[in-house]
């Protein structure tokens, strides 16, 4: 006899044994009856869990005869299940679930009992191995959660590293919708040094600033960078405020923020020009942080970005050119002038009002300012890269 049947007779184990099919079902009812999300579960789910009930009731009889083979006999209970349980079932769930089972325990099985002092270690003993299927369920449920977050970040890392290295929008889209990505969510891509050596605080880190702003995120580290796809409009300037916290989870150094694309699906063009401004931040040392890939143009271009040559192509070089060339020839006299309004007018023998409306134009044009020091080195690294392409014969 057993330390957990001493004092039972085999009649009552044997009773205990007999009684597993109508003590399960019995628990499955009241589940029924109490949980309206029970319920609601197709009939092979529900069968499953009866399955896992009737095991349960099995392993308390053999428990009964041998409480060393206790927590063996809880922990296969819940490995025999099926293998998608915990997807079906939340842990909380599964909390009340054992709650119940446990309650119709308490009030048929000591009936079993052939007296009242049996029916004494009966009572004890549903309670002891309560605390083990209790356990044992608890571990199932960690175990579940310890392996979905590996597999969550491998897939991660690798959603990432298709972003940088542009995949085909199939395979990213359907990796990026397994991790709960919104397909249709804009997206921004935010480069820099990782806050930490250590890979558990990058996460914190990244996440903590997400959650606190609600935005779904997707980061990686590849070497010496980190890598963070950050959802939402960040245009506006209450939305730009998000990459400007979510720039504080990034360690020391520049932080570049690509431009915002429509959906993850282009997410490896906003990639491509922050890590192309990452490469060519250095050169602006008083860079802003963040700061946009656009705003940096000029050093892009100077470190041989043939995206940023085309751009600043396409949003300066050409709007002036095509306006006349009187604007072009305007902002070049100002800019070759070092910004001396008189000067530049006697240089073109016109009025310095006609100065000033020329490059009020040449702004709407453009979106730089001639006579701030920021947007004149825009303007004239936009002007020369424009002769260079055209004397190559590229425009």
């Amino acid at each position: 006899m057993s330390a957990a049947s001493e004092g039972l007779s085999e009649a009552t184990v044997a009773a205990v044994e007999r009684a597993s099919g109508k003590l399960a079902a019995a628990a499955v009812a009241v589940m029924d009856e109490q949980f309206a999300w029970f319920g609601r579960m197709p009939a092979d789910q529900r069968a499953s869990v009866l399955l896992v009930a009737q095991n349960g009731v099995a392993g308390f009889t053999a428990w009964l005869r041998d409480p060393r083979e206790a927590l063996r006999l809880t922990t296969d209970t819940f490995r025999g299940a099926p293998r998608d349980l915990s997807r079906w079932i939340s842990l909380r769930q599964t909390v009340e679930m054992v709650r119940v089972s446990l309650q119709i325990f308490e009030q048929l099985v000591p009936d079993l009992a052939a007296d009242d002092a049996e029916r004494a270690v009966l009572s004890e003993a549903v309670l002891r191995y309560g605390r083990e299927v209790a356990f044992a369920s608890a571990m199932s449920y960690a175990s579940a959660a310890e392996a979905r977050g590996a597999w969550d970040a491998r897939l991660e890392a690798l959603v990432v590293d298709g972003i940088v290295r542009g995949d085909a929008e199939e395979s990213l889209l359907s990796r990026a919708a397994a991790l709960g990505w919104d397909p249709a969510a804009e997206a921004t891509v935010l480069v820099g040094n990782p806050p930490s050596d250590d890979p558990p605080t990058v996460l914190y880190e990244v996440r903590s600033r997400a959650a606190r702003m609600s935005r779904p995120v997707l980061l990686g580290v590849q070497g010496s960078r980190l890598v963070v796809v950050l959802a939402g409009p960040t245009e506006d300037a209450v939305d730009h405020e998000a990459l400007v916290k979510m720039s504080a989870a990034f360690g020391v150094g520049a932080v570049v923020a690509g431009p915002t694309v429509a959906s993850i699906a282009e997410a490896h063009r906003s990639a491509a020009d922050a890590l192309s401004g990452l490469r060519a931040v250095v050169a602006w040392p008083t860079a802003p942080r963040p700061v946009r890939s656009a705003d940096l143009l000029p050093e892009r271009a100077l470190a041989g970005d043939p995206e940023a040559e085309w751009q600043l192509i396409d949003r300066v070089a050409r709007p002036l050119e095509d306006a006349g060339g009187a604007l072009q020839e305007t902002v070049e006299a100002y800019l070759a002038t070092g910004g001396v309004l008189e000067t530049c007018a006697r240089q073109l023998f016109v009025h310095p009002n006609t100065v000033r409306y020329r490059l009020r134009k040449a702004a709407e044009l453009t979106g730089r300012n001639a006579g701030d020091p920021r947007d004149a080195l825009v303007l004239s690294v936009a002007l020369a890269v424009g002769r260079l392409s055209r004397a190559r014969g590229l425009w």
